[in-house]
């Protein structure tokens, strides 16, 4: 009789130290040791005091004082802080900009809202994505950029070989998506589209109320509202950002979230970065 090959433990890709650090909570709080623990340092002695970070915001409001005369004047009543220090305070405190601050210190740029799904249906996402198409026998890139199939691709008229614009629907409880390839994004493509992506959603048990997207030109236009509106629905344009700064911030909450916190069914509803070969430390919270 042939011996069996023994099975190899399952590789769940965690080091040794961290598998440690949670044995040894178990031992010592039981279950509510494998809870998630606060990162916060227990003391930070070169934490700015909080009644100098009051004075700060208070001198910012009601005497319209720049940063650096703000240091002048805390640095003059013998308080140790830097210029650096000042301005983080009030790029954090959202009053770095004088044109944000009212005659009376009252706020005039309005935050940013959140928008959280609640139930199937509450909050369905639109969006165009627009890709090349690949030519019959695969074109430049499977035979080279110089190959005649290359060229015959691009020769004579009505011969180019264009875009194919992805338009998908995605709703934010359940992640259930609908995608369709078509031709343009056009308000009239995007308006049938979303027709389509209703019906689907319906067959499913979901009914779609409020319906967000960009500020795209398709979305835009008055047409799409308005159908939009016609089938029981509530159209919300996200806020473009203001500066490239913004942008950029945004996307690296964003990614990080996605690759740490969101779970993802192609990983075994498990983060991407929990599949690492090597150790990885999340050292960012996910959206507050």
């Amino acid at each position: 009789m042939a011996s069996r090959k023994p099975m190899s433990p399952p590789k769940f890709h965690v080091s040794r130290p961290t598998v440690a650090t949670w044995v040894a909570r178990y031992h010592a709080m039981g279950k509510a040791g494998l809870q998630d623990h606060s990162c916060q340092p227990r003391r930070s002695p070169a934490q700015l005091d909080p009644a100098l970070v009051t004075q700060i915001l208070t001198l910012r409001r009601e005497c319209k004082w720049s940063a650096r005369r703000i240091h002048h004047h805390l640095v003059s009543e013998g308080h140790q802080v830097c210029l650096r220090t000042v301005g983080r305070w009030l790029h954090r405190l959202g009053i770095s900009r004088l044109r944000d601050l009212a005659p009376t210190g009252e706020d005039l740029r309005q935050r940013p809202q959140k928008i959280t799904a609640r139930a199937p249906g509450h909050m369905v996402h639109l969006d165009v994505k627009k890709i090349g198409r690949i030519p019959e026998g695969g074109g430049w890139r499977a035979d080279g950029r110089d190959s005649e199939a290359g060229h015959v691709a691009k020769r004579g008229s009505g011969r180019r070989v264009g875009y194919t614009y992805l338009h998908s629907a995605i709703d934010g409880f359940t992640r259930l998506a609908y995608t369709e390839a078509l031709e343009d994004e056009k308000a009239v493509t995007t308006i049938g589209f979303v027709c389509r992506a209703r019906a689907f959603f319906a067959a499913h048990g979901i009914t779609a109320g409020r319906v967000v997207t960009d500020n795209g030109n398709n979305y835009r236009a008055a047409e799409f509202t308005a159908k939009v509106v016609s089938l029981g629905g509530r159209h919300h344009r996200i806020r473009p950002y203001t500066s490239e700064r913004a942008r950029r911030e945004a996307l690296a909450v964003w990614v990080n979230h996605d690759n740490y916190h969101r779970p993802h069914t192609s990983c075994g509803d498990a983060p991407p970065a929990s599949l690492a070969p090597t150790r990885v430390n999340n050292v960012m919270t996910s959206y507050n």
